[in-house]
């Protein structure tokens, strides 16, 4: 991130704009929005401007503007269109301190305005680093289409509410109540009554709430999916955006996180496979805490909750502690994986069933049918299996495997930095030193990429 989001106060601030013609004219009329205290630099104002000055009485100076005139403002807008006038007027307002955006010039401008949504108190800017303008106005349109205008009534009635609602304990009680005013309540009154009366709905709301007694904790297990946020569920990520604590695994990605609320607590409970981890009674023991404290805890695992995710040990602590919980399931690894090769996991004539293994487990490598793996045609989805690789390939070839089974190896399974190694039996371990993986690896025996999917990665590494 190259230029960071913020919203600055501009209450009788002064803001300087040079420019005679049309980027002065929008420059202007985007200002007039705010409480600035603005002054044009137009030696010969075109009538576009001059038009929108006097109807908003902005003060204007026929001359350009000296860098005493520009000391201490807080923004400052060239907006000639012409390079030379411009690259005059940044030079004066960057001796003196002040921030300078040039219209349609990244590289000059200490500072670039977005695109704004306004529902004013609500704003929201978009920004593309300059990159891709067109972009931002869609993504705005969008946005404008999609946002009632009631937001901004809604929002101007719950700022002077805010000293009330102290009454209620700062966390979570105080975010239901909010919740209730801009999600339930208040919209309804506003459609219903009008605006006029959102004031009293609050204190109704707010008396509600005051005596309603203290909501216990809970804890909701999560599975995030594979890695890509956009293969979360839409209830996956609602219960994160609410959750006052998140407990996660290591597999979890910093891109799922963001997801949360920025108050949100974070606790990492690492494991990885003969690595360190954290022991599981501390992990029940961090999420009965804190659901008995009245937090909402998400403990947010990799893939799906419920595979080779010690749900049952959490869910069993959790009911001996008299906590409230719930299990809302993810897309599995092997289900990303398979998509990742363009294979399914099944198919008429091939395979009836599917295993689904884990390649070691708390006592080391786990020992499985290895016979019934050998059968033409099985397919097995083969979690945590990149350091086991070596007793898989000898166990399975003990057994009767035939060396040339196809074996495709998906490291990071959705993610951007996702690779398809493709092998067999009987060079798996070769292949996969060769391969060096080091994120998390998801092996498919019995499975070969279709020849699209495997293309895809060279494709994309040529293009890149």
């Amino acid at each position: 991130m190259q230029h960071f989001p913020i919203f600055l106060d501009l209450q009788d601030r002064a803001v300087a704009i040079a420019g005679c013609g049309e980027f002065a004219v929008a420059k202007l009329r985007l200002l007039l929005k705010t409480q600035a205290r603005i002054t044009v630099y137009a030696t010969e104002p075109e009538a576009d401007l001059l038009a929108v000055i006097n109807a908003h009485a902005v003060s204007l100076i026929r001359r350009p503007a000296t860098a005493d005139d520009l000391h201490g403002a807080a923004l400052a807008y060239a907006a000639h269109g012409e390079a030379e006038a411009d690259a005059q007027f940044a030079a004066r307002a960057r001796s003196v301190g002040v921030l300078v955006n040039v219209v349609d010039n990244l590289e000059a401008s200490a500072f670039i305005t977005p695109a704004i949504v306004d529902r004013d108190p609500v704003t929201i800017a978009i920004g593309t680093e300059g990159a891709a303008p067109v972009l931002a106005r869609a993504i705005k349109a969008d946005l404008e289409e999609k946002l009632p205008q009631g937001l901004g009534p809604l929002a101007r009635a719950g700022k002077l509410f805010r000293p009330h609602a102290e009454a209620l304990p700062q966390g979570r009680r105080r975010r239901e109540f909010w919740a209730d005013y801009y999600f339930e309540t208040g919209p309804q009154v506003l459609a219903e009554v009008g605006e006029e009366l959102l004031e009293h709905a609050l204190h109704d709301i707010l008396r509600r709430h005051l005596a309603a007694e203290d909501s216990q904790g809970r804890v909701d297990l999560v599975g995030a999916g594979p890695g890509d946020p956009e293969l979360m569920t839409q209830r996956a990520r609602r219960l994160l955006d609410r959750a006052d604590v998140v407990i996660h695994d290591r597999l979890v990605p910093a891109a799922i996180l963001e997801l949360a609320r920025r108050e949100a607590q974070f606790i990492a409970v690492g494991k990885e496979g003969f690595g360190p981890s954290t022991p599981q009674d501390q992990i029940n023991a961090e999420m009965i805490e804190h659901a008995q404290n009245g937090a909402h805890v998400v403990r947010l695992k990799g893939g799906d909750a419920s595979v080779f995710g010690r749900l049952d040990e959490e869910t069993q602590a959790l009911t001996e502690a008299g906590v409230d919980w719930a299990v809302t399931p993810g897309i599995t690894a092997a289900s990303a994986a398979a998509a990742a090769i363009g294979r399914s996991l099944t198919q008429r004539g091939r395979n009836s069933d599917l295993r689904i293994l884990t390649a070691h487990d708390i006592d080391g490598f786990a020992d499985h049918d290895w016979r019934s793996l050998t059968r033409p045609g099985s397919v097995a989805a083969i979690y945590m299996g990149k350091r086991a690789a070596r007793f898989l390939q000898g166990r399975l070839l003990m057994h009767g495997a035939d060396g040339a089974t196809p074996v495709t190896l998906v490291e990071n399974a959705s993610r951007p930095d996702q690779r398809i190694i493709t092998s067999r039996l009987d060079r798996l371990t070769a292949d996969l030193s060769d391969a060096a993986p080091t994120g998390p690896v998801l092996t498919l025996f019995g499975l070969a990429p279709a020849k699209a999917a495997a293309a895809l990665p060279a494709l994309i590494e040529e293009l890149a």
